[in-house]
């Protein structure tokens, strides 16, 4: 069984939900390491074809990774394979693994955890020693 397939068994896909979703660069390349790949990756989360999808809440763009908090407006699968085309296009490669893990947020203490998770990745990776140093993430609440 391949493990796309895994990730995707059990998967819900709710409208109105709330999901905390991590999607990877293949073999965890820091492919967006370099501000002007992390700007393309950030931008993409309010692009129009993947805004009509979901209302972000909060993201971060780490060098080999994204966290994306959002409410689903229709299909998860759809929201994130949106997502990952228009950042490759833009970027002019297929950067991202397959698949996706994902997590729904039942309430809005769970919401605002997880939006503080998101938000302090960059200092829990050492890549900074404050938040307002890093420009790669955004929260609706800050």
């Amino acid at each position: 069984m391949s493990r796309s397939y895994q990730l995707r068994r059990g998967r819900l896909s709710i409208p109105n939900s709330y999901y905390l979703v991590t999607i990877t660069t293949q073999r965890r390349q820091p492919v967006f390491s370099t501000f002007s790949r992390a700007r393309h990756a950030a931008r993409h989360f309010y692009h129009p074809r993947v805004s009509v999808l979901t209302i972000t809440y909060a993201y971060v763009v780490m060098p080999d990774h994204i966290h994306w908090l959002f409410q689903l407006n229709e299909q998860l699968s759809e929201a994130v394979r949106r997502y990952k085309t228009y950042v490759s296009l833009d970027i002019g490669q297929s950067v991202w693994q397959d698949g996706f893990h994902d997590r729904m947020i039942r309430d809005e203490t769970a919401l605002k955890a997880a939006a503080r998770y998101i938000v302090a990745n960059p200092l829990r990776a050492n890549l900074v020693d404050d938040i307002k140093s890093y420009s790669y993430w955004n929260a609706i609440w800050l």
